[in-house]
This record gives structure tokens, sequence and C-alpha cells, in this order.
């Protein structure tokens, strides 16, 4: 009998297997049936068995005593209780393995520092600021407040990152069914959006300039989000019962009025249209833009009665037209649906007060007052950009308006990848009733696209066959700034 001390029989779920790839190398027989276990340093091999060698495949030091003994009896079906054990036994009895290797707990300091280095080592740990928000909707939301990013999760995918810190991706994979691909996905998913310690989301690259950056780009101008905190108490009596209870009562009977007066207001129109001129043009435009930057307020002191954070307003840019913004992404972190949809629609409720306060205040004012002008120029704008807004085919709150109340994200992307599917023979990964949505929304959205773009084109055609002069001096300056000032990629 060998006098080496025995190994301790139990499986352990706390020590790791050693890691044997630094001293020896795993080599089998063509034939499959025989397994050799050679040292890298010394001129020596141990035959093993294909059960045993299949193991060994697992001793990198990051697989526990226990985890490897399932692994093993998923294989091997009939895999008996003290593999594990007798496996121990005789690589300890070959001088493969020591005591200190082995799942033997340190009886002393000394002891504990040689093996320590045998515990689990820390897998990827989640920031100490992350925090899950479970949503009606059956799903869990890791929200990063500090990067005010976000991941939605199923249970499972929410059982497979708590147990990251403490058990191998691989290990994790294997227990749960999950491929490596997959596992690998999800990780660069926590890594990208900052949930891990020592991540941070990545900055968007800087893109080289492009003509089309002159018709379309944003431009930053502050972060609201301590001006929201500090004023947000005052203002929740806004979204009680009580006030949206005479919110949707005066919004009624305006509208009731308003309808019942559609004469009189489009007598009035007219009479703006057939006198229009510069000033009531940029009267109006300024008057819209005012609209839209109270519209936003509403979705930035929304989405901060509800506890999100907002870090970000400015203007966006539209064929050189300003209209103001505001970054409510984390309103996807809400727990509610109800939430999100109130916060997607507190612009347009914004827009329809203004409206609300324009008409009476034009239905009191002498007609032909600049007052009475005003207050008309005013409800239009308010009206108008309503219209705009509600649309659910053009990415404007009626579109992220539908977003919430599906529960859908990335709706048009998403509906036309289920037509691609089916037309493609794919089997769609879509359940339940968002086929019918799906299968509803891909073709309105698609003629909506294809019209805009239609009428875009042939009113750009048809401006530049006419101007054609002017049309190349513009493109001869577009150039030469695009030439000039564009930066080196390379730098």
């Amino acid at each position: 009998m060998s006098s080496t001390p025995p190994v301790r029989a139990e499986l352990n779920d706390t020590w790791l297997c050693p890691d044997l790839s630094l001293h020896w190398v795993l080599l089998q027989d063509p034939d499959g049936q025989c397994v050799w276990l050679r040292g890298k340093q010394v001129a020596v091999r141990h035959a093993l068995t294909a059960t045993e060698g299949y193991a060994l495949r697992y001793f990198v030091g990051r697989f526990t005593i226990r985890l490897v003994q399932q692994m093993c009896r998923q294989e091997f079906s009939d895999l008996p209780d003290g593999f594990m054990a007798d496996l121990l036994h005789k690589l300890v009895d070959l001088g493969i393995l020591s005591v200190g290797d082995s799942a033997e707990e340190p009886s002393s300091a000394e002891d504990a520092e040689t093996v320590a280095p045998l515990r689990p080592t820390t897998g990827p740990r989640l920031k100490a600021s992350v925090h899950w928000i479970q949503t009606n909707d059956g799903h869990w939301i890791l929200r990063n407040p500090e990067d005010v990013t976000f991941v939605q999760l199923n249970d499972v995918g929410k059982q497979i990152v708590e147990q990251l810190e403490t058990e191998a991706p691989v290990a994790i994979a294997s227990r749960y069914g999950v491929s490596i691909e997959e596992m690998r996905s999800l990780l660069q998913q926590l890594a990208l959006t900052g949930m891990l310690e020592g991540t941070t989301p990545p900055k968007p690259p800087r893109k080289k300039f492009t003509p089309m950056q002159v018709l379309f780009f944003k431009l930053s101008l502050w972060n609201p989000d301590s001006f929201l905190a500090d004023h947000i108490d005052r203002l929740r009596w806004i979204w009680t019962k009580t006030s949206w209870m005479l919110l949707c009562i005066a919004l009624a009977g305006t509208g009731a009025i308003a309808l019942h007066q559609r004469g009189n207001l489009l007598w009035t129109a007219q009479m703006f249209l057939t006198h229009l001129d510069m000033g009531t043009t940029i009267t109006f435009g300024l008057l819209a833009l005012a609209v839209v930057t109270l519209h936003e307020l509403g979705h930035a002191f929304t989405l901060k009665h509800y506890g999100g954070i907002v870090p970000e307003m400015g203007f966006m840019f539209m064929f050189l037209m300003p209209v103001a913004y505001t970054n409510t992404t984390d309103q996807y972190s809400l727990p509610k649906r109800s939430q999100r949809m109130l916060v997607v629609g507190a612009g347009v409720l914004c827009q329809l007060i203004i409206a609300t306060f324009a008409f009476w205040l034009w239905n009191s004012l002498a007609v032909g007052s600049w007052l009475w002008r005003m207050s008309f120029l005013l409800f239009a704008a308010s009206v108008f950009t309503v219209a705009v807004n509600l649309n659910p085919l053009a990415k404007f709150d009626g579109y992220y308006l539908a977003v919430a109340a599906t529960g859908i994200n990335n709706l048009r992307q998403r509906s036309l990848q289920f037509y691609g599917d089916l037309l493609t023979g794919k089997p769609s990964q879509e359940q339940g009733g968002d086929r019918w949505i799906l299968a509803v929304y891909a073709p309105f959205s698609f003629v909506y696209v294809l019209s805009v773009f239609g009428f875009l084109f042939l009113n750009v055609a048809n401006w530049t066959l006419t101007y054609l002069p002017i049309t190349s001096l513009v493109l001869l300056a577009i150039w030469g700034t695009y030439f000039y000032l564009a930066p080196d990629p390379k730098n």
C-alpha cells in the first residue's frame, strides 16, 4: 500500500480541481481506447481510461470536483458515485498530485497559502451600483445607473448572471444548457453596457465627416438630471389621480367645443394661409420650437417622477431645422408598462395642454389683434406638432408609444425581420400575439418609408433640374468642406 495520506473522499463544492495543464499533456490513441498523461518536463507517461481522460480535461483550475463529477455523469451514465474520489487517489499514488492539490482543506495558515490558488477565482463581478428590476411583463431588467444602461433578461438569464461571480462561465453554460456562443454573447453584452467591474460602455466611434451629417446631427447642450431632481418634488401633484381626472375633463371639453367651432377655425387658418408672409412663417416656426421644448420637458419630468435618470438634452437638426430632444433611454428600466407609456405620452399631453390654453385665449380676444393672431398660431403649432409626433410609422413619439404599449422593442426592425424569416423559410423567434402585431405593422411601415423617400426624391430631382447652376455650386461647396475640413481617420 502507498504511504501517501488518503485524499478526503467527499465531493466538495468549494475547492477546485487543480490545473494539470501546467506540467502534463493529455494524449489519446487513434483508436480512442486509451488515454495517456505525459509529463512536459519529465520523460514519464501514465495510462488512463477514456473516462479518466475525459475527467482530466476539466482539471484546469476553474471547475469544482463535484461539478466535474456531474459533467462526467452526463457523458457516462454508468459512472460510479466514488469515481472522482478514486481518480484523485490514483493521481496522488502516481505522484501527479500531492495532498495539497486535492480537495483536502488547509489545516494551518501555511497550508492555506499553499492551497489558496486552488480556491475559486472570482469570475466577472457586477458593479455595486447595478441592481435588478422585475417588470410586470415577466422580464428582469439589469440596470446600471452610473452609465444609464440596461439589459433585459428572462429568469434563466438572471440566474446565470447571478452565478457568474462564483462559477466559471463554461460550467454555468453546461448546467443551464446554454451554448458557449450564447454565454460569450451575454458576457459581451454585460461588458458593453458597463455592468461588470472594470468595464465602461465604449464611446461611439468618431465617424469621418460626410455631407449627410450636415442634414442630420445632434447637439447635446446639458445634463438636466440634477435640475430635474431639485424641482420634481414641487411638481409631483401633476401625477395625482385628481390632476389626471381634471386634465381629462378639460381636454375632452375643449375638444368638443373646438369641433363645434371647426368652421371658424378653418376660416381663420385659411386667412393665415392666404396672407402668408415671412414674418408669419418665422413666428409659427419659433412657436413650434417652444412647444416642442416644453414637450421634451414633459418627458424629462415624468421619467424623473418615476425615479429614472435623464442624462442629456439638446437640439437635433433635421434638414437644418432644429428640434429639441431628450435622452429618455432609462424609461426602459421602469417596471410597469403603464409608466413607460406615460413617459412617452407625456410630451404629447404637454402639447395638448398648450393647445387648450391657446384655444381659450384665442376665443376670448378681439378678432384681428396681435395677441389673437399669436394665440391662434400657438394653437396651430401645438396641433401640428401633435399630429407629427403621433405618427407610429415614423420614429417619433407615436412609434415609441406603440413600442411601450405592445412591449415589443425594436418594433420596426423586428417586423421586417419577421417577414424576412417568413420569406426565407427560417423559423421565427417571435411568439404569441406579437406575430400578429409585427405582421400588420411591417407593410404599413414599408409603404410609409417608400412614400416619404419617393416624395423627397421627386422634389429634390425637380429642384435640381430647375436650379442646376445653384445645385452645382452647393455640391462644390459640400465637396470642398469635406475635402479640406474632414479629419484624417489615421489621427
